[in-house]
C-alpha cells in the first residue's frame, strides 16, 4: 500500500526544547517505516522551522549532552489552505525543493508554543491534520489554574491552591504569604504555565517561600501555590483510539531520596525515584483510576491523548495533580511504560497517535 507521510515535529522555544529533541530520536527509531514515510522538522531555541536529518542516532538522551534542533540554514514552508499538502523546503542557497504532500503532523513537543494550543491553532488554520491534543485542550491543560477549575466543575477533586501573579507579589507580599500560610504545609509553588516540573519547588518551612516564589516567576509571571497532598503518585495514560477513550493500567512514581519527582527524575534517570508500571493496586483501585483518568480526559474536551497525574490517599481517594497533553515520551517515561505494560509496543503506540490524528 501507500504510505502516507508523517512530519515528525521537534525541538521549540520552551525550557523543554531538548527532551523534545530527546523524544524524536526515540519515536524516528520506532515509527513503523512499513506503513510511514517520515519528515522530521526541528525548531529552533528561536522559533525557526528547519528540515532536520531523518537520524534517530542524532537525538538521544544522555543527560550530560542532551541534543537540540541546531539552525541549519533550512527553512520548511507549510502548505496553504486550499491547495496541496505539498511541504517544501528553502535550502541554504535560496533554492527551494518540494518534499512531497504530507498526510499529519505529529508534534511531540512540550510546553509553551508547542504543548499550549499555539502550535494546534496553526495547523487548524493551515488546515493540516495533526495528532495529539487540540487547542481547547491543551490551553486548558498548560494553565494549571484553569484546568483545575474545568476539572472542579466535572466534580473532581484536585488540591486547595491559591494563584498569584507577579505583580500581586511585588504589591502584597504580606498578603500573598498570609494566603499561603492558609493552606498548610508542605507546599508546591510551580509556574501556571510550564511542564517538565520546570520551576517547581517544595516549601517545607515558611521561610523557604520567598525564594521558591523567585524560582517560579523566572518561568511565568502567573504562579500556583498548593497544598501538598500525602498519598500514592500514581499516573495514567489516556489514549483516543477508533473506538473511543480508553486507560492504560496506572503507574506509580516511587520516591526512595528525592523531594518530589522534578526535571531530573523524570527525564534523565535521576537517583532516589523509581518510575514503576504497573503499580501495585487492587482491582478496584484500578478501576477507579482509569475512571478517573477518563473523566478528566473528558472534562477538558481532551483529544488524542494524556497523561493524567493523581494522589491515592491512605483513605482511598483521589485527587488530580496535571493532566499533560503531551506527555514524556522518551524511554524512562511513564506514559509508554504505562502502555508497554498494557499490551502495545512503543511502535504501536505511536501508530496509534498518528491514525488518530489521520481521522481528522
Amino acid at each position: 500500500m501507500d504510505k502516507q507521510t508523517v512530519v515528525v515535529l521537534f525541538g521549540g522555544r520552551s525550557s523543554e526544547h531538548s527532551i523534545s529533541s530527546a523524544t524524536a530520536g526515540g519515536v524516528l527509531g520506532a515509527i513503523d517505516r512499513d506503513r510511514y514515510a517520515v519528515i522530521p522538522v526541528g525548531i529552533t531555541r528561536e522559533g525557526a522551522f528547519v528540515l532536520e536529518d531523518d537520524d534517530p542516532a542524532k537525538f538521544p538522551l544522555d543527560a550530560a549532552h542532551l541534543p537540540e534542533v541546531v539552525d541549519n540554514g533550512t527553512r520548511i514552508l507549510w502548505p496553504e489552505p486550499g491547495g496541496d499538502r505539498t511541504l517544501r523546503v528553502v535550502r541554504g542557497d535560496g533554492t527551494v525543493d518540494g518534499l512531497g504532500e504530507i498526510d499529519v503532523v505529529l508534534p511531540i513537543l512540550h510546553g509553551p508554543h508547542g504543548e499550549d494550543g499555539t502550535i494546534q491553532g496553526y495547523f487548524d488554520t493551515l488546515e493540516v491534520p495533526y495528532a495529539g491534543g487540540g487547542v481547547l485542550d491543551s490551553a486548558l491543560c498548560m494553565d494549571k489554574h484553569f484546568m483545575k477549575i474545568a476539572l472542579q466543575a466535572a466534580g473532581i477533586a484536585v488540591a486547595p491552591w491559591v494563584t498569584v501573579r507577579a505583580r500581586q507579589w511585588a504589591e502584597d507580599a504580606e498578603g500573598v504569604r498570609s494566603a499561603a500560610a492558609a493552606l498548610g504545609l508542605p507546599l508546591f509553588v510551580k509556574p501556571a504555565r510550564a511542564g517538565s516540573s520546570v520551576g517547581v519547588s517544595k516549601v517545607a518551612d515558611p521561610s523557604e517561600l520567598d525564594a521558591a516564589l523567585a524560582v517560579a516567576f523566572a518561568e511565568d509571571d502567573k504562579v500556583l501555590i498548593e497544598t501538598g497532598v500525602s498519598g500514592r503518585e500514581i499516573e495514567v495514560a489516556v489514549l483516543e483510539g477508533a473506538d473511543g477513550v480508553r486507560a492504560s493500567l496506572p503507574g506509580e512514581i516511587v520516591l526512595t531520596s528525592r523531594g518530589f519527582y522534578d526535571f531530573e527524575g523524570k527525564y534523565l534517570g535521576g537517583d532516589g525515584v523509581d518510575v514503576v508500571c504497573p503499580a501495585e493496586l487492587a482491582d478496584d483501585e484500578v478501576s477507579a483510576i482509569q475512571e478517573i483518568g477518563i473523566r478528566s480526559f473528558e472534562a477538558v474536551d481532551g483529544r488524542g491523548l494524556a497523561r493524567v497525574d493523581m494522589f491515592l490517599t491512605a483513605d482511598g481517594g483521589l485527587v488530580v495533580n496535571e493532566l499533560n497533553t503531551m506527555p514524556g515520551f522518551t524511554p524512562i517515561s511513564m506514559f509508554p511504560k504505562c502502555w508497554v505494560a498494557s499490551g502495545l509496543t512503543y511502535g504501536e503506540l505511536i501508530t496509534e497517535l498518528v491514525e488518530a490524528g489521520l481521522r481528522r
